[in-house]
């Protein structure tokens, strides 16, 4: 297919006039600050993101920190891959897996708050870039921890400090206080269909 001139240069007005407005809008921008990112929501893909951010910040030879709240009882590829950066990755599973397999409302809350104090822990290490709190929206959710206490931790943390809170059903409090929220949406899963969690996928 030709493309006439008149198409072509009726494009080149067109994108010409979309980048100055898009240049306009980027030059405006011009505070830098550590944001508290929050992916959340019923879809796939929440934690990925969020790890997605932590290897561009590894890219990048920053320092990140992840603490896993829930998760603990599979192993996955992520923390396999992250450790070959060596001690630019502090890596914490604190989790005992869901609450419907611990069946411990006690031991959920202990390893909950295990798992805050080393968020806690990792949020005060300046040589840290990115802190990932896996799963927390869960302990959350689940009154594991004091919502107030965390929400004001995380809106107190250093002024240059990047945190990524995941899970489902962030609470409305942690929702005002972040910088970005994120809402997986849920279109289709292939577990309706029958198929079960396979390794490089969920794990």
């Amino acid at each position: 297919m030709s493309i006439e001139d008149k198409d072509s240069e009726r494009h080149r007005a067109k994108m010409a006039k979309r980048k100055a407005v898009q240049d306009k809008e980027v030059a405006e921008k011009t505070i830098e600050k550590g944001l508290l990112i929050v992916n959340t929501g019923p879809g796939k893909g929440k934690t990925t993101a969020a790890f997605g951010l932590a290897l561009r910040m590894l890219g990048y030879g920053k320092k990140v920190g992840v603490v896993q709240f829930i998760k603990g009882a599979w192993h996955t590829g992520e923390k396999d891959a992250f450790a070959t950066f060596g001690e630019r990755i502090v890596w914490h599973t604190m989790g005992e897996g869901f609450t419907w397999e611990t069946q411990d409302l006690a031991r959920d809350i202990a390893a909950a708050e295990r798992a805050w104090s080393k968020a806690l822990e990792l949020m005060a290490d300046p040589s840290i870039s990115l802190v990932v709190l896996d799963e927390l929206n869960i302990a959350l959710r689940y009154d594991y921890l004091d919502l107030g206490k965390v929400v004001d931790a995380l809106k107190a943390r250093r002024g240059d400090l990047h945190v990524v809170v995941t899970g489902r059903n962030a609470k409305p409090a942690l929702v005002e206080a972040a910088d970005l929220v994120t809402e997986m949406t849920a279109v289709k899963h292939h577990f309706a269909a029958g198929v079960k969690a396979q390794q490089g996928i969920e794990f």
